[in-house]
């Protein structure tokens, strides 16, 4: 009775946490990709240098090459539904395609300047950000542009509308320029750095935050009327920020460095990439679905939010059966890592249990193909003592222990 009491517990919990980050699949490139955008859980492009795409339609699982036309650097993606898409480059270049990137056209942008982000407040108003201050205006969903006086020759990295009308670009020396006409005309804030700002979100109209050079991050609650500097433990060049709503946001940026706020930016908490390549840029569809990607053809996916992460063992091994080894190193503090196999593809789980049953993690729930796989589990949110991961495919099922000392 006791027994059965305790698989009953264990299978009648409730979700109360955590995350994973997990490397996709070999992809059919080791380029630099320097964005991503998904429009939903599962249909995503990727761009980088050479003028390289990928697009998946299944979260990342596969991912396809499609025709870009050009050898030029790509630099931003963006698409505003599953058809309509804009991405733009190096010397001037601006695709779209409105068939899902079946078909890419080059479109004139008036300019050999590179362009290096962009962004669409809807699915007509779109803006274009370059080097020496570049900026362009499209209110046909991508069709034409037109450049934009911005009063300034500062190479500029980075874009973010609230709305239609209010948006704000960054880039070179601490530049930070914002409009409330929708481009029409563009005014210079005060950032008191001169550190190159990489990447700017906007939440709503008045929360926002800006990351760049030596571990700077910036924020904002007044629209940019005044911009204040938060700690977050590092000085590693910081390449991108994605805020989900007014609180939740993540950084990324170079050595694999992967920051999280759960409090608009008061605290920010490492998580885990496994990797130590550059990564470029970050973009969330919602709280819990979200994409990195950097250098040598990296891309990151989450599903939860971010905490852990799981890699695939790329060895020609091919495992016989299922095995789910004891994590290492036990006793941890906060991170441990677990082994695990799957010797035939099936949805995946793997969650971690108080003593009292209480599910307190959960790492993997996904579709998982044959090969063995390798989770870090990070603790540091839990108090110290004995926890118990079971990991679930089919039929099979195993509990281990682990011992977490702080």
């Amino acid at each position: 009775m006791k027994r059965v009491f305790t698989l009953i517990i264990f299978i009648m919990v409730c979700n109360i946490s955590n995350a994973q980050w997990f490397l996709q699949n070999p992809l059919p490139t080791d380029s630099n990709l320097t964005s991503v955008k998904f429009i939903s859980s599962t249909v995503g492009w990727t761009v980088g240098v050479n003028g390289i795409i990928l697009n998946t339609t299944n979260g990342g699982e596969l991912w396809s090459l499609q025709s870009s036309g050009t050898t030029e650097d790509l630099t931003c993606v963006s698409f505003t539904d599953v058809n309509n898409g804009t991405i733009v480059g190096y010397n001037g270049l601006i695709l779209r395609t409105i068939n899902g990137g079946a078909l890419w056209s080059l479109l004139s942008s008036g300019t050999t300047q590179d362009l290096t982000c962009l962004t669409f407040a809807d699915v007509n108003n779109g803006t274009i950000v370059g080097s020496t201050g570049t900026i362009l205006k499209a209110r046909n969903g991508g069709a034409t542009w037109t450049l934009q006086s911005s009063g300034t020759t500062s190479y500029l990295r980075s874009v973010s509308f609230a709305n239609t009308n209010i948006g704000t670009v960054i880039g070179e020396g601490g530049t930070i320029l914002r409009t409330t006409d929708g481009g029409i005309t563009w005014n210079s804030q005060l950032s008191n750095t001169k550190n190159w700002l990489y990447s700017v979100s906007f939440s709503d109209t008045n929360k926002g935050t800006a990351v760049g050079e030596s571990g700077k991050i910036l924020r904002t609650t007044n629209g940019g009327l005044t911009w204040t500097a938060q700690s977050n433990g590092t000085r590693l060049l910081l390449q991108s920020v994605c805020f989900i709503d007014a609180n939740n946001g993540i950084v990324v940026g170079n050595n694999g460095i992967i920051l999280r706020t759960t409090d608009g930016g008061t605290t920010w908490t490492s998580q885990l990439s496994g990797t130590t390549n550059i990564l470029h840029f970050v973009s969330f569809t919602d709280a819990n679905n979200g994409a990195i990607v950097g250098n040598n053809g990296t891309i990151l996916r989450t599903t939860n939010g971010g905490i852990s992460f799981v890699e695939k063992d790329n060895s020609k091994s091919i495992p016989e059966d299922f095995v789910l080894s004891q994590n290492y190193p036990n006793p941890f503090n906060p991170s441990t890592n677990i082994n695990f196999s799957v010797p035939k593809s099936g949805l995946v789980k793997i969650k971690v249990y108080d003593v009292l049953g209480r599910e307190v993690a959960l790492l993997i729930n996904e579709y998982k193909p044959t090969g063995n796989y390798h989770v870090q589990f990070n603790a540091s949110k839990l108090v110290s003592g004995v926890y118990f991961y079971r990991m679930e495919s089919g039929a099979y099922s195993e509990t281990k222990k682990l011992i977490l000392l702080k």
